[in-house]
């Protein structure tokens, strides 16, 4: 036991000098910063002024604005939104970022259109179409999609999430 200890500490001592002159591992590379999208202070306040309007009308919501990827910018809740409010904004993200139209676009296509409405069933991240997502749109280009979720039907949502891109459009790059 002894004698294999004494080896063993042996090697070590003996590669300890090349050990010591092997190159230091290069740090690990930054991740890459997120996708084009709304500045996060445009996004909070696109979100603010999306719930503000859904508030004007009793309706208490949650916004969720995203990036070019539908990556999360922000997502705020008024106090009194149901929780499920969040993860439904989600799945209307998910309309927009896999058909680049507004959600309530894809819930009229879906009533002609038994592919597309097999299609969003099947689909995970989306399960059902839900009107109340829009692409923010610069230049002709997606930059990012708001939704709003919590109002009594997508339409109101989509009046909510539009007001709140139109108080920030002007900003948007």
């Amino acid at each position: 036991m002894i004698k294999k200890t004494l080896i063993a500490a042996a090697v070590l001592l003996t590669a300890a000098p090349a050990l010591a002159q092997a190159p230091a591992a290069a740090p690990p590379a930054p991740p890459p910063p997120r996708a084009r999208g709304p500045a996060l202070n445009l996004a909070v306040e696109m979100a603010m002024a999306a719930i503000a309007n859904c508030a004007s009308t009793n309706y208490n919501t949650t916004a969720l604005v995203t990036d070019s990827a539908g990556v999360t910018v922000a997502m705020l809740s008024s106090e009194k939104a149901a929780a499920r409010t969040q993860m439904i904004a989600g799945t209307k993200i998910a309309i927009v970022m896999k058909y680049k139209v507004p959600s309530l676009d894809i819930v009229e296509r879906v009533k002609t259109d038994a592919a597309l409405d097999a299609a969003i069933k099947a689909d995970p991240a989306i399960g059902a179409a839900r009107g109340g997502a829009i692409p923010i749109m610069v230049g002709g280009t997606m930059i990012g999609a708001i939704a709003v979720s919590g109002a009594p039907g997508g339409d109101k949502d989509a009046v909510c999430s539009q007001a709140g891109i139109d108080k920030v459009q002007s900003r948007l790059m």
